[in-house]
């Protein structure tokens, strides 16, 4: 969870608010010295914490998307399923294939 949560924070870090990266980077250091001192009763309670500080962030992103696509900017997912209708010219031909068993 220490490791993904870096990660995430590296690749989403821009998108929280001060609050939630605060709160986010809080229960992460709490987490790693649980961790460090192998208490297991810190460890739960710090990756409860740290959930439900990405859930806020998380809340707040997915709020921030959809007033941005309200407001007719393109999602970051908005154009990953079409397939762009005139502008496609690659053919495709679909062919049916029989399997053969080497004996």
């Amino acid at each position: 969870l220490i490791f993904q949560t870096d990660k995430q924070l590296k690749e989403y870090g821009d998108k929280l608010s001060e609050g939630n990266r605060t709160a986010i980077d809080g229960a992460l250091t709490e987490l790693k010295a649980a961790h460090q001192a192998q208490d297991f009763d810190a460890i739960d309670s710090a990756t409860e914490k740290l959930n439900g500080a990405w859930q806020a962030a998380s809340q707040e992103m997915y709020q921030a998307q959809q007033e941005g696509g309200a407001q007719g900017e393109p999602t970051a997912d908005a154009g990953a399923t079409d397939n762009g209708g005139a502008e496609n010219t690659e053919d495709v031909t679909d062919v049916e294939f029989e399997e053969v068993e080497d004996k």
